[in-house]
């Protein structure tokens, strides 16, 4: 039964996020903020896959256990893409506010993303063998949740001193992504079932890219 619930909510998801993002780089009609933001989509879709369709697989087939080095690599890319997707999020900020300058915020998006992705590179993270250490999980997370709580700060002070209502919630489905997120990092080990904070944590990446969907739609 979980197999078959998760699969196709994971399917679900996949195909919204990516049909989505692929409408809105179709449809930006020169909107750079929009053109970004499906970029952005497509990313998410892209880099999940690399790890819910091996666990797609491995659930469907012969368990989790068996691909090991599969799900790993999975999630190191994962990782990566993440981190990309709040790369561009961070300049559909400043696209939709029309933001200049602040190079220092920008210098601070790069640092955290560079120190990011270093510390997912590292091989002490054992990405492709069973169980993982702990403490990498927490390190390579640390620079991950400076950079989204930066994203949450950006987007809630801009969208309610400029009164975007379109936009007045993106702060909120960050908050709920990382506040999914990171019990996952640091009990799922222990307790398999926190593992299940994942669902919700990825409903809120969906109503992040359904943000930005229907901005677009509200202005065509």
């Amino acid at each position: 039964m979980q197999a078959i619930v998760e699969t196709l909510f994971d399917a679900v998801y996949l195909v919204t996020v990516i049909t989505l993002g692929i409408i809105m780089i179709l449809k930006s009609a020169g909107r750079r903020q929009y053109w970004l933001f499906g970029i952005m989509a497509v990313v998410l879709g892209l880099g999940d896959s690399f790890h819910l369709v091996p666990r797609a697989l491995a659930l469907c087939t012969t368990g989790l256990e068996n691909y090991t080095a599969a799900l790993g690599a999975g999630k190191l890319i994962t990782s990566v893409t993440m981190t990309v997707f709040y790369i561009l999020l961070y300049y559909v900020w400043r696209n939709r506010y029309h933001i200049t300058g602040k190079n220092g915020i920008t210098a601070a998006v790069y640092l955290l993303s560079v120190l990011r992705i270093v510390l997912c590179l590292c091989p002490q993270n054992r990405w492709l063998r069973p169980n993982p250490p702990l403490a990498w999980g927490i390190y390579r997370n640390i620079p991950f949740a400076l950079f989204g709580l930066l994203i949450i700060i950006l987007f809630f002070q801009e969208a309610r001193r400029q009164h975007d209502t379109a936009f007045q919630y993106m702060w909120l489905t960050i908050v709920l992504s990382f506040g999914f997120y990171i019990p996952v990092v640091l009990w799922a080990d222990v307790i398999p079932m926190i593992g299940m904070l994942m669902i919700p944590k990825t409903c809120a990446y969906v109503w992040t890219v359904l943000i930005g969907y229907r901005a677009m739609r509200s202005e065509n």
